[in-house]
């Protein structure tokens, strides 16, 4: 070959280089709506489909183009399925880039403090970015929070997930609880939490809560905590009214007007704060409480000064009831 013609075969390639380095960075096309699109590739995709998929979309110019590119920076080996978010006018650079690095889309699961594990289940089940069924988990297994989950992702995977969150807060907590606590086990402590969980939505109110049940654990007073009645009658869902004496007498194991100790599980799943409390306790001398009419609790040390509460709450009770309208 003359040096001639060698000289233009080397300009021809500079040019088709700088070329693929002008369209590689180039803006790309302008999304058909809004100011982004959103594609799903599927897991086992080959590049060639990619490229077709991204075309379909909107989000590239040129499927050919972009499967050259991929051969030619060595990207193809690397691409990621999922669902992605490309904004309007993304570089193949940029789209690239998401792509062997798998910045999927990441959708938000909130577990509600307190939620129990048949909630968790129908959470999960309508969670519509999800695949595949999920088994009931323990109650008390799962930490409420929120999760980031990505489309196509197992129910069970992320079940998982949420279990191990607990298990590793608890293994943290436990190590750390207070001395002479009257739990044989961390469940046991668990179990406790659901219930200071489920009396009070205060922050502020659950380490007192939890030493009060603590106090009464170690002198063998029964919690009696209305929570418990629900659960052994609807395994936490709703009642519908008021709690009523039949109900209170209900012979469930998880009744604690009518059992010693604590229930045999939790009666739901708590949070941070609650497990927090049941193993850190507020130090404290009180046995009883009741509602205070502000959405809190008034606290007593004996049953004399509780029984005053009680009537204060219940005149509260009858105010509120004078108040509202007659039914028609």
């Amino acid at each position: 070959m003359g040096s001639s013609a060698f000289a233009v075969l080397t300009v021809a390639l500079m040019l088709g280089a700088l070329t693929a380095l002008t369209l590689y960075r180039a803006p790309g096309p302008k999304a058909r709506q809004g100011a982004d699109t959103t594609v799903i590739l599927r897991h086992g995709a080959s590049v060639t489909e990619i490229a077709a998929d991204l075309e379909q979309a909107g989000v590239i110019g040129s499927a050919p183009l972009f499967d050259a590119l991929t051969e030619v920076t060595g990207a193809g080996r690397r691409l990621k399925a999922g669902e992605y978010d490309f904004p309007s006018r993304a570089s193949m650079a940029d789209i690239l880039d998401k792509l062997k690095n798998g910045r999927v889309v990441r959708h938000l699961i909130t577990l509600p403090e307190g939620i129990t594990s048949d909630e968790v289940v129908d959470v999960l089940m309508s969670n519509p970015v999800l695949t595949g069924s999920v088994p009931t988990p323990a109650e008390g297994a799962v930490l409420p929070e929120t999760y980031s989950v990505e489309r196509g992702e197992d129910r069970s995977a992320v079940l998982q997930r949420m279990t191990a969150a607990r298990d590793k807060l608890l293994a943290k907590l436990w190590a750390a609880r207070k001395p002479g606590l009257p739990y044989k086990d961390p469940e046991d402590a668990v179990t406790l939490a659901s219930i200071v969980e489920k009396e009070t939505a205060l922050a502020d109110e659950r380490p007192r809560i939890a030493g009060l049940f603590v106090n009464r654990l170690k002198k063998g007073m029964r919690l009696e905590s209305d929570p418990t009645i629900i659960y052994g009658l609807t395994r936490g869902r709703p009642l519908g009214h008021g709690i009523r004496q039949s109900e209170m007498a209900s012979p469930t194991p998880y009744n604690t007007y009518q059992i010693d100790g604590l229930p045999p599980t939790p009666i739901a799943n708590p949070g941070k704060d609650a497990l927090a409390a049941a193993l850190q306790p507020a130090d404290t001398q009180e046995l009883y409480f009741v509602a205070d009419g502000t959405g809190g609790h008034v606290f007593a040390n004996t049953f004399e000064e509780h029984q005053r509460n009680v009537q204060r709450w219940r005149q509260i009770e009858a105010q509120a009831h004078q108040g509202k309208p007659s039914a028609p």
